[in-house]
């Protein structure tokens, strides 16, 4: 088997800002999303784009437009509060946008039927708020359809309608979504869409208010950057098909995306998981076997990552390439689509004995939303050059996946992730499996304790360990750790370890290849 192309995998979700040329792919799916209801005209896309054209985003997944949203800039006090949707945006044109303004209106979001639930709008309503935060912009307000209004209007006024969806009894595709993603009700506005059948004319005025508002000045102060991490110890078990398999590891992105967290992290080598229905007793033979299932395991996170909107650390899974040699690979499946790698670097007796692992020869790092990360698998963590040349290269987080099969080789990878936190003042992460599969040679025992670890400074949680799992149980560990404080420790913390090495004295060589 050759070295696998990973670009034939990826297929990229980028959120980004519309261009002229994506006018007819959005007037078309306009049509799609809201059949029977007046669709956008180009030369009103145009004028948006000509006024404010920061402010509208559209969705592109593989080359393809599959979501929008539009918005201006108004001083909301200026509107009566039963204002139309015309009103407000001057007939679709909006040549009323005030850059001076202190309101974002949203005044309009779609998303292609076809692509649903992979969580397009939660990403667009994000480009929004994040745009309004750097703006320096009082509240977002929208004005919501209630396209589920006209299966209950006789029985329930637009008020009660309303309040059975905010108390989870009746659901409605965009209030419903509108509430999760942190919009509070302002009041119902009649007649705002006269072609809005399906709402009976109504919509919802709604508001988000953007809590780091600076009323005096528009600069905008960062005092924070969290990340959250879900850590998956993952149970190995008996299975019969690789379907058994990607069943368990979505529901743990499931878990892991209803948390809103920003990575996923999954052990090292539990894709061997699919060995216990491969019937081969020899190691040897059962690892290569393992290889074929490749190009299923990368579409699978793939897909995952995308679907759920978070990047995923893929664990890592045993590869051939070269015809002859076979890798431990750990994959980063971030949740744009996109696909980087990292190989085990050193090695362990055990995999040279039963599967005749190969060794990397790269320590790389990885840009991502939540700023740089590197993945260093198991035995490589104990090796502190790597963490080292990882953080020269500008990581904030290491993520370690790992496989061991007693206490003690787990108490070598705690204690050394611990201490590659401590040396390097960044966050590690380390994920194993637990369980066991009698059938299977060279993985039929499992030991763990998954962990966030961080420095050990005033600032960051006792004892340095933001979290950790109960030992041997299937479970999942949630925690934020936090890169602003992680920036100001090395500045000012009780010690420096970056700032005051001696490079006079001592220095690594790292020799790239």
């Amino acid at each position: 088997m050759t070295k696998l192309d990973l670009h034939k995998f990826e297929k990229i979700m980028e959120i980004r800002n519309m261009k002229h040329s994506d006018i007819d792919e959005i007037i078309a799916m306009q049509a799609d999303c809201f059949p029977g209801m007046v669709p956008w005209k180009r030369e009103q896309l145009e004028s948006h784009l000509e006024i404010f054209p920061e402010g509208q985003f559209c969705a592109e997944y593989d080359g393809k437009v599959i979501g929008s949203c539009s918005s201006l800039i108004i001083n909301f006090d200026e509107y009566d509060d039963r204002h139309s949707w015309d009103d407000v945006t001057d007939n679709g044109y909006i040549t009323n946008h005030d850059q001076n303004g202190y309101n974002l209106y949203g005044i309009e979001v779609m998303v292609h039927p076809d692509f649903r639930r992979m969580k397009i709008g939660q990403r667009l309503y994000e480009a929004r708020k994040e745009m309004a935060a750097q703006m320096n912009l009082k509240s977002i307000i929208i004005g919501g359809r209630i396209p589920n209004y006209h299966k209950h209007a006789e029985e329930l006024s637009p008020k009660e309608y309303v309040r059975e969806v905010e108390l989870h009894k009746i659901y409605d595709p965009v209030l419903s979504f509108q509430l999760l993603n942190g919009f509070t009700l302002m009041r119902i506005n009649p007649n705002y869409l006269p072609d809005d059948k399906a709402s009976n004319k109504y919509a919802t005025l709604m508001e988000w208010n953007n809590v780091d508002y600076h009323p005096k000045s528009k600069r905008h102060y960062k005092t924070s950057e969290p990340v959250r991490i879900c850590v998956v110890q993952y149970m190995m078990r008996q299975i019969g098909s690789f379907d058994d398999f990607a069943s368990q590891v979505e529901y743990f992105t499931d878990v892991a995306s209803d948390a809103n967290a920003d990575f996923a992290v999954f052990p090292e080598l539990f894709t061997t998981q699919l060995m216990s229905f491969l019937e081969e007793r020899s190691p040897s033979l059962a690892i290569r076997k393992l290889t074929e299932f490749t190009e299923s395991y990368i579409e699978l996170f793939t897909t995952l990552a995308v679907r759920y909107n978070i990047n995923i650390i893929g664990g890592s899974h045993v590869v051939k390439e070269d015809d002859e040699n076979i890798y431990n690979i750990a994959y980063l499946f971030r949740r744009d689509g996109t696909i980087e790698k990292q190989y085990k670097v050193h090695i362990t007796p055990n995999e040279q004995k039963w599967w005749g692992i190969s060794a990397g020869d790269r320590v790389k790092v990885f840009d991502t939303d939540c700023g740089r990360i590197a993945i260093q698998i198991c035995y490589d963590i104990e090796f502190p050059e790597l963490a080292r040349i990882a953080t020269e290269m500008g990581a904030k987080i290491i993520f370690t996946p790992f496989c061991t099969e007693d206490r003690q080789g787990y108490l070598r990878v705690r204690y050394c992730a611990q201490a590659r936190a401590v040396e390097n003042q960044i966050y590690t992460v380390i994920s194993g499996t637990v369980g066991n599969l009698p059938q299977t040679e060279n993985m039929d025992i499992q030991y763990a304790q998954s962990g966030i670890f961080a420095p050990s400074d005033f600032e960051f949680a006792r004892d340095g360990i933001v979290g950790e799992t109960n030992p041997n149980l299937e479970m999942v560990l949630i925690g934020d750790v936090d890169l602003e404080i992680l920036r100001r420790q090395r500045q000012s913390g009780t010690v420096r370890q970056l700032k005051d090495r001696r490079h006079d004295i001592y220095k690594i060589q790292y020799n790239r290849k």
